[in-house]
């Protein structure tokens, strides 16, 4: 059963998503912003083409030819969020109030210890490498836009089984919380891109995360699909929304057949259910 969206991304705060902001003083940088503005959610942006973004002070990425940008919220982030575009001696700055959430905690038992509390020195060995594997591929930095049209959902079948940002109890272990939302579905359900992107990671054996992908859709925003048990790209391909990524299983840390289905911009953890259905602001006007 496919949970109703206006039911899902209600109780994912995504009530939250905020009418566009605009630029006001005439003199200033154009700049238009939305999105979804709470811990664990985005903003898209429109301004001057290849501004420079800076988030809170810091340059941390450059919009799109088109003008085009796009910033995370952390699950962890502050009640305030100062986005500034920057184009030769011209600027526009706007502060936006970033809302609070209150996530749920979820219990896993009957996870084998080794994925919990992992021990053996060959395996930290082999954690440590991957680790190392898949910086290499949250370092991507492609310069597109491919986020601008939105998301779908990347399975046509599901259940939400865990929610994101949840802190997890791991077989009576606290945990570090879910940086995912699972989706449960049949064993050997097509996965499909939800946006465009380009490969950064394919690897079907990953200790934790069993069959991982991560898609670049541009400017730091990466998308990841765990636990899969086949895996139909490759590295560096370019994919669009709707093309079959995999296949749903239940290899590395799962106890049954899901899609951990996760979203980073640059070091910030997102909610990816916040993007569906969203899209840029559509002028400057």
């Amino acid at each position: 059963m496919i949970p109703s969206r206006r039911a899902l991304l209600s109780g994912a705060g995504a009530s939250l998503i905020a009418a566009p902001l605009m630029a006001e003083d005439r003199n200033a940088l154009p700049l238009a912003l939305n999105g979804a503005w709470r811990q664990g959610g985005y903003a898209f942006g429109r301004t001057a083409p290849r501004a420079l973004i800076f988030v809170d002070g810091e340059a941390l990425t450059t919009a799109s030819t088109a003008g085009l940008f796009v910033i995370g919220f952390d699950r962890d982030a502050g009640p305030t969020t100062q986005i500034e575009a920057r184009s030769g001696d011209r600027s526009a700055r706007r502060t936006l109030d970033i809302a609070p959430y209150a996530f749920p905690s979820t219990s896993v038992d009957g996870l084998p210890p080794s994925t919990v509390e992992p021990s053996d020195p060959a395996l930290l060995a082999r954690i440590q490498q991957e680790i190392a594997l898949k910086t290499e591929g949250f370092a991507s930095r492609i310069d597109s836009d491919d986020f601008k049209d939105g998301f779908i959902w990347p399975l046509e079948n599901y259940r939400v089984s865990s929610a994101w940002g949840a802190q997890r109890i791991l077989n009576g272990t606290p945990a570090r919380p879910h940086y995912g939302i699972d989706l449960a579905a049949p064993q050997g359900s097509v996965i499909r891109a939800p946006a465009d992107g380009r490969i950064a990671f394919v690897r079907p054996d990953m200790h934790f995360e069993g069959g991982l992908t991560l898609i670049d859709h541009g400017q730091g925003l990466i998308s990841c699909y765990l636990h899969q048990s086949r895996l139909d790209v490759a590295l560096g391909q370019r994919v669009r929304r709707g093309d079959t990524l995999g296949r749903v299983g239940m290899t590395g840390r799962a106890t049954g057949p899901h899609l951990c289905w996760r979203m980073k911009w640059r070091d910030r953890k997102l909610d990816p259910s916040l993007m569906i259905g969203a899209r840029v602001p559509e002028s400057l006007a």
